[in-house]
């Protein structure tokens, strides 16, 4: 009665499972599962693997082969066992890798792993795979037959195709990149340099990395009354950013020089311009010295009057011999405060005197191509102007490009040089 109670008094609870088995598992799963593995045979393991499996004798007769095998390619036992050698699995190149390099390899070390192959199916499609192959010795040592191992690779061969086809891409795109860097450029820099009468003039701009444009730049321009200006600058940082500050500041200092060619004046206007455009979060300023050249009548020659914001000074280079800095210190970084100290020096410019105006790229490279090796500096690169004079610019510029190029990659910014040279009368020249 108290069964049959229990059950019509609706309690249909089911029976509690013992203490920490979760649900649906019931004891004896894991025995059961184990026994089944127990009963999987060794047969139908070996013919229903996932890779494939085959024996050949020693001259790659096809003596056994797995299902797995058989159906990857195609075929029948009976089209292959006996019948057919390993090799006729191949394709022509891989017939000719496995007789002059696979199958001598095995002869000698009784092992081959990992090879890379391709095998042809009944249907002419190609199966890339990877095959180990080992030599199975009797009790004596004498080699009896070859056991392989097949790995299906297509998976493996896609992933490599589809990595090479990205790399493929990303060397493009970078050629492209550098292609646009170089014709960003040029934009930037004027084609020619203009002529001015009674001056020689020549320049050069060393590109470091064709990855990213620069921010040097320089010009040369005829202004009203028989004068000229010149500029040479360099932007904070590289690429786009660089340049837009660099398109800027060039249009801005040939407007400025046309308004007051003061140059103190010319390098203040730049100096409200940038310090109003990028005085956010991304601060930009430049370093830069703008010239003022005036024919000297009856002295000859030229007057220059330089006005310098933080750049480094230029270098003055005699007919004498003699070579020296134009001091214009105390110039401040053009862009970062509001009214930028301006520091201005005039010096007379006789003839076979050269005037040579640099960015750092030149005095900040290492010499001999380390990160710890100290910098060029400004005094080695005085010593080098003091053995080149006198000079003329473009002698000046050859120069600074050769030993430009002897820093090789120890030059990790661009640099930019524009040289002026009164030239000598030709009587005074010397053969």
């Amino acid at each position: 009665m108290g069964a049959s109670g229990d059950s019509e008094s609706g309690d249909h609870r089911p029976p509690e499972r013992p203490h920490g088995k979760p649900p649906g598992k019931q004891p004896g799963d894991d025995h059961a599962a184990f026994s089944a593995l127990l009963e999987d045979s060794a047969e139908d393991l070996y013919e229903h693997a996932p890779c494939g499996y085959l024996s050949t004798l020693l001259d790659g007769t096809i003596a056994k082969i797995n299902t797995t095998l058989l159906d990857w390619l195609g075929y029948d036992h009976g089209d292959l066992v006996g019948r057919r050698t390993f090799s006729d699995l191949l394709t022509v190149g891989g017939r000719l890798y496995h007789e002059t390099h696979f199958g001598p390899l095995l002869r000698m070390q009784g092992e081959v792993s990992g090879i890379a192959l391709e095998l042809k199916a009944t249907d002419g499609s190609r199966l890339p795979v990877l095959v180990t192959s080992t030599v199975k010795n009797s009790g004596d040592g004498q080699p009896l037959l070859i056991r392989t191992t097949v790995f299906d690779a297509r998976d493996r061969r896609a992933y490599e195709t589809e990595l090479l086809r990205a790399r493929q891409q990303a060397e493009h795109e970078q050629e492209e990149l550098k292609r646009l860097n170089a014709t960003l450029q040029q934009t930037l820099l004027p084609p020619t340099l203009v002529n001015v009468p009674g001056l020689d003039v020549a320049a050069h701009y060393h590109v470091a990395s064709t990855d990213m444009v620069g921010g040097d730049f320089y010009d040369l321009f005829p202004l009203s009354a028989g004068t000229w200006g010149l500029f040479l600058g360099d932007v904070c940082g590289k690429g786009a950013a660089a340049a837009a500050v660099t398109s800027l500041a060039r249009y801005t200092l040939r407007a400025a020089a046309v308004y007051d060619p003061d140059p103190a004046a010319v390098l203040s206007n730049l100096n409200t311009v940038l310090n109003h455009e990028y005085n956010g979060h991304d601060p930009r300023f430049c370093t830069v010295v703008f010239g003022l050249l005036t024919p000297e009548g009856d002295r000859g020659g030229f007057r220059i009057t330089l006005a310098s914001g933080g750049h480094p000074p230029a270098l003055l280079l005699r007919a004498d011999g003699s070579a020296d800095h134009v001091h214009t210190p105390g110039g401040q970084l053009i862009g970062v405060l509001p009214d930028a100290h301006i520091a201005t020096a005039t010096v007379h410019l006789a003839a076979g005197d050269t005037l040579l105006l640099h960015t750092d790229g030149l005095t900040e490279a290492r010499p001999d191509r380390t990160r710890d090796a100290d910098r060029y500096g400004d005094e080695a690169l005085l010593d080098f102007a003091r053995a080149l004079a006198p000079t003329t610019a473009f002698d000046a510029v050859a120069a600074i490009r050769d030993l430009l190029d002897t820093f090789g990659t120890g030059v990790d910014d661009d640099t930019a040089v524009l040289a002026i040279n009164v030239p000598r009368p030709t009587s005074e020249e010397q053969p």
